[in-house]
């Protein structure tokens, strides 16, 4: 084999993860932290009080304990149903407080809901899509304890995250692992 043959293997290896890197949803190269870095995330639901600290990514594997209390925690409450949450957000979330430096609690708006709890919330008022990704467990809306707002927003922005929802007067981000695109609400 020819040198000429290694450096064309080589190149065709390194342009197809190249173009294989491009082609994965969701992930940013400007990742502040590697895939090999442990996750840990302060959680708390505003609606139930609950409060969760957890290592639920150990630098290897999801903890498939620690993510089922994360889970638990971002269940649609008001059914008591509980969905398998895009484990995209979790690592959403931990790289916006990395980015930001943030290392109090991500406060829970709404995680997962049920068809029936997000019927229930579009004939409340308006900004409650039919097809929400809150029912396909795809999306958490939140704020970060003692952040503006803006800044949550904007870090999700450039870390492009997926969907992010801006409401300022609910006071929480909306993100989601669908496709790229942001909104105001």
């Amino acid at each position: 084999m020819s040198n000429l043959d290694v450096s064309r293997r080589k190149f065709l290896t390194v342009s197809g993860l190249a173009v294989g890197a491009c082609m994965l949803p969701n992930i940013s190269l400007a990742s502040p932290f590697q895939a090999t870095t442990p996750r840990t995330m302060l959680l708390r639901n505003l609606h139930t009080g609950e409060e969760l600290e957890t290592k639920y990514f150990n630098g290897k594997t999801y903890v498939g304990k620690e993510v089922r209390r994360l889970d638990h925690l971002c269940r649609d409450f008001r059914q008591n149903e509980i969905a398998r949450i895009d484990r995209r957000l979790y690592d959403a979330i931990a790289q916006i407080q990395s980015y930001l430096g943030h290392e109090g609690y991500a406060q829970l708006f709404s995680g997962y809901r049920s068809s029936k709890t997000n019927k229930m919330l579009a004939k409340r008022g308006g900004g409650v899509a039919k097809k929400s990704y809150h029912m396909k467990a795809q999306a958490i809306d939140f704020n970060l304890e003692g952040v503006p707002l803006a800044k949550i927003r904007k870090a999700a922005l450039d870390l492009n995250i997926g969907g992010v929802g801006y409401y300022p007067n609910s006071q929480f981000v909306h993100i989601d692992t669908g496709p790229v695109r942001n909104w105001r609400g």
